[in-house]
């Protein structure tokens, strides 16, 4: 009985540093080992790496996008910013003389 108390201590210490060690491995990046010591990695199949292609593709079409929006955002602005009055003559001005 008492042999067995260090043993059940050395083995408990041993999975929990391999489970820490592992869980250090996966939040980091690095690549896992297999049961003889060599690395494994995640298998990479066609269709991710074409739904990475796509999701590329649409990440570029909304930025895009939203360069387009702030352009006309800061017009907008530009125009609430402005003073009512001279907007209102530049308005008239465009309609031209009044008969």
């Amino acid at each position: 009985m008492q042999l067995a108390m260090p043993i059940t201590l050395i083995t408990v210490a041993g999975v929990a540093g391999w489970v820490l060690t592992t869980w250090m491995r996966i939040k980091n990046g690095y690549p896992l080992d297999g049961m003889w010591g060599q690395s494994v990695y995640p298998k990479t199949d066609q269709e991710a790496v074409e739904r990475v292609k796509l999701l590329s593709q649409e990440n570029a079409q909304l930025r895009a996008e939203i360069g387009s929006i702030k352009d006309r955002l800061a017009n907008v602005e530009k125009i609430i910013v402005d003073d009512s009055h001279r907007l209102t003559s530049e308005i008239e001005a465009l309609r031209g003389p009044s008969n």
